[in-house]
């Protein structure tokens, strides 16, 4: 009985070191901005002996102008302000697809995709979704929705090497973010499910179609007033 008791407590107390560590790893980023990400050393790590490089430039929410972080929030999680890290409606929807087609289509949440960069591998595993819903609910509960939107904006992977809004502005536009067109940060926001195969200064017609539907659904959505509740 008491070895049993022992072997309880020892589990609850790896409980708690882990919930600590993993607390450790989500709460300063609340201020401080974070030098790198999961995905940025596992790409790094891929490229080994090749000439490939982190391109990157960090911007403040201040900085980052709003029709584009609108075109993102539109283009990946229009119940961003919403919901708490997960969008059931859009997975019970995913699901249903999946019945109809035979294939699940993506249904992360920008909260997700920010947990899943910052601190997990790229890949599919339930080890994986599992850390991811950890993290997701701990990024959520730590950080306010402007801070997850502006992490977001700044570890974005919008090409080979090209992480943030900053980068991605300046490699595709050759402008800096304060430059933006709505147009062009439609384009942008619109090659984030692909973005290692679009190419949003020469879009394919497709792309094109994206960035004009993305367009017409911010005036629905009342333009970037529509985040004002995140200011």
């Amino acid at each position: 009985m008491a070895r049993k008791k022992g072997i309880v407590g020892v589990l609850w107390r790896t409980i708690l070191i882990l919930v600590l560590l993993s607390v450790a790893l989500v709460l300063p980023f609340r201020w401080i901005n974070p030098p790198v990400t999961m995905v940025m050393l596992e790409r790094n790590w891929q490229q080994r002996g090749t000439d490939y490089h982190i391109n990157k430039q960090w911007l403040s929410w201040r900085e980052i102008p709003r029709h584009a972080a609108l075109a993102a929030v539109v283009s990946e999680d229009q119940n961003f302000p919403n919901h708490y890290g997960f969008d059931i409606k859009a997975i019970q929807k995913a699901f249903a697809e999946r019945e109809r087609r035979g294939s699940l289509r993506g249904a992360s949440t920008i909260s997700q995709q920010v947990a899943r960069n910052m601190y997990l591998w790229t890949g599919r595993s339930w080890v994986r979704k599992g850390l991811e819903v950890w993290f997701t609910g701990l990024v959520e509960l730590c950080w306010p929705k402007q801070r997850i939107l502006e992490v977001y904006l700044n570890i974005a992977e919008w090409g080979d090497g090209v992480f943030g809004l900053g980068a991605a502005s300046r490699h595709h536009f050759r402008v800096p973010a304060s430059q933006l067109s709505s147009w062009q940060s439609a384009l942008l926001a619109s090659s984030l499910p692909s973005p290692l195969n679009y190419k949003p200064a020469s879009p394919a017609p497709h792309l094109i179609a994206r960035a004009n539907w993305n367009l017409s659904q911010q005036r629905k959505l009342g333009g970037s007033t529509w985040l004002a509740p995140l200011e």
